[in-house]
């Protein structure tokens, strides 16, 4: 690591202060002795307003230090705003972190990314369009990115992996601290198959509710257009449609978020209204993995009617069930909880 990699964790470091703070003092200081001799006064006069925060440099090189040792022992990467490979599209936002923690191998900015969110209880139409589309879209090499939470999230995560495709995670905790922990293994698979758990919070960082409407700024800038599969009228997946708008980002609906039943089985019932709420304000709407290629302007290929280079990694077929039945069939496939 390199003195200018040491400042840049000192500075993400500093507290009480926001991430433009943190870019124009990355901006003014180009080796750690400058930014060490710097008083509070100093800094206050540099970021043009007070800080309401006890000033001591040396206790947070210190914690700097031990974060050090934590990211090498850990295998945990960072990259800030005053490196060549700071992600282009997390640059052009008004508010990017200064310091993106991760682990694994951060997206190519070559390739567009899809990001699909929505809510953590799905409808189970909801649930199999959320991993359709994403295995379909990975069959063309084409990656996710998401949230890692539960419902929408995972099974965007799970089907871009059956498709082949790298996927990627931006945590509202440490990206050592996966969250929830029954994700933990479908955080391995991710990085395993080439794709990396995103943060700007630093590692041992606990998922603090406060944290997560932040991250959701991440998903939105990193990704090329936003898909929200499924939400009610406050939610997460909202805040990461707001932000979509706000980056100049493609935002769209999944059918299933609109069209499917709003009562299921056994009384459950599955609240919509976000979704609805997007369409009825313009949203286009998103039936398959081909409606995304279309957007796009890229090529569908076809071999007697079947998407060019699908497989079938288990007795599943979007094409010939119902989406209860491809739910069930999936989770069960999974191993996991409907």
């Amino acid at each position: 690591m390199d003195d200018r990699s040491f400042l840049d964790l000192i500075i993400a470091l500093l507290p009480g202060l926001g991430p433009r703070d943190r870019i124009c003092l990355g901006d003014t200081f180009n080796r750690e002795e400058e930014l060490i001799k710097k008083t509070k006064g100093d800094i206050e006069k540099i970021l043009g307003h007070g800080l309401k925060i006890f000033w001591d440099i040396d206790a947070i090189r210190a914690m700097a230090e031990r974060y050090l040792a934590i990211c090498k022992m850990r295998s945990i990467n960072w990259v800030s705003w005053t490196q060549a490979v700071y992600p282009p599209l997390l640059r052009e936002i008004y508010d990017p972190p200064f310091v993106l923690f991760y682990m694994g191998q951060l997206p190519n900015p070559e390739k567009p990314l899809l990001g699909m969110v929505g809510t953590r209880r799905p409808s189970p139409e909801a649930f199999a369009q959320a991993y359709s589309i994403a295995l379909d879209l990975g069959r063309r090499g084409i990656s996710i990115i998401s949230g890692l939470a539960l419902g929408i999230d995972a099974m965007s995560h799970r089907g871009n992996l059956e498709g082949g495709a790298p996927t990627f995670a931006v945590l509202g905790s440490g990206v050592d601290e996966v969250y929830p922990s029954t994700n933990r293994t479908l955080a391995n698979r991710i990085l395993e198959t080439g794709g990396a758990l995103l943060s700007e919070y630093p590692p041992g960082t606990g998922p603090h509710r406060w944290n997560f409407p932040a991250r959701n700024r991440i998903i939105s800038a990193l990704a090329r257009s936003v898909l929200i599969v499924e939400a009610p009228r406050r939610s997460g997946a909202l805040i990461t449609a707001g932000f979509a708008l706000e980056h100049g980002r493609e935002l769209w609906a999944a059918s299933s978020g609109i069209e499917s039943p709003e009562r299921g089985n056994f009384g459950a019932v599955y609240d919509k209204q976000g979704t609805t709420k997007l369409a009825g304000d313009g949203a286009d709407i998103i039936y398959s993995a081909n409606d995304v290629l279309e957007k796009w302007g890229m090529e569908i290929a076809y071999n007697n009617g079947i998407l060019a280079g699908e497989r079938e990694p288990c007795e599943i077929s979007a094409g010939n069930a119902g989406g209860r039945e491809l739910a069930a069939s999936m989770a069960k496939y999974l191993n996991i909880d409907l």
